[in-house]
């Protein structure tokens, strides 16, 4: 009697050992899963710090191109403006004195009137230049305070570095004109723009 129950009991016992197995099967999976869920976890909140640099990367370089908009602007301001007969109007935008000692003026002339304007009085009354035509050959600067004039320069064969060709402007017409000039020295830091029969103009020189 004793013997059969020892029997059943170690039958009993072999069946339960499969099923034991499978639960400690089904514990180490169950186990694994969640160590691999929090590994997953923890990569995700890594990658958030480094999210916030690249942000900052992207807010900065917006404020560079801002920044960097900022010349386009200047060169649209008008140091001067005068006007002469006829509706003919001269604006200066801008006067810049460059590293290799040259001042360049800037800007622009605009036919306000009802006529074809040509501008060859403005060459000036120089023989030296009178080879550039229709121009701003006659323009000159005058350092009031140092008491010196600087007329426009000229290439070797005797024309004006300056804007030349200014015919045949039409009424409401605008054209851009240049004329470049001996620099004044750097202690002189505004100088009168003239013109042959327009009025003159008191202009403000930048460093380049």
């Amino acid at each position: 009697m004793v013997d059969r129950e020892m029997k059943e009991r170690g039958a009993m016992s072999d069946q339960y050992r499969p099923m034991v197995r499978r639960a400690s099967a089904v514990v180490a999976l169950t186990a694994g899963v969640a160590l691999a869920l929090a590994g997953c976890g923890g990569g995700g909140g890594d990658k958030q710090p480094d999210s916030k640099p690249s942000s900052k990367s992207a807010s900065s370089g917006g404020t560079a191109s801002k920044g960097g908009s900022s010349p386009s602007a200047d060169a649209t301001q008008v140091l001067a403006q005068v006007k002469g007969e006829k509706g003919i109007e001269v604006t200066i935008n801008s006067v810049v004195r460059d590293a290799g000692g040259f001042l360049t003026v800037q800007g622009s002339v605009t036919n306000n009137g009802t006529e074809v304007f040509n501008a060859d009085m403005w060459v000036g009354s120089e023989t030296a230049v009178s080879r550039s035509g229709a121009s701003v050959a006659g323009a000159v600067l005058v350092d009031q305070a140092g008491k010196k004039r600087y007329y426009v320069l000229r290439d070797t064969e005797g024309k004006c570095l300056c804007t030349m060709g200014l015919l045949s402007i039409q009424p409401k017409e605008t054209r851009p004109i240049f004329a470049q000039f001996p620099a004044p020295p750097t202690g002189t830091t505004s100088v009168e723009f003239q013109l042959p029969t327009m009025p003159p103009a008191k202009i403000q020189i930048s460093e380049g």
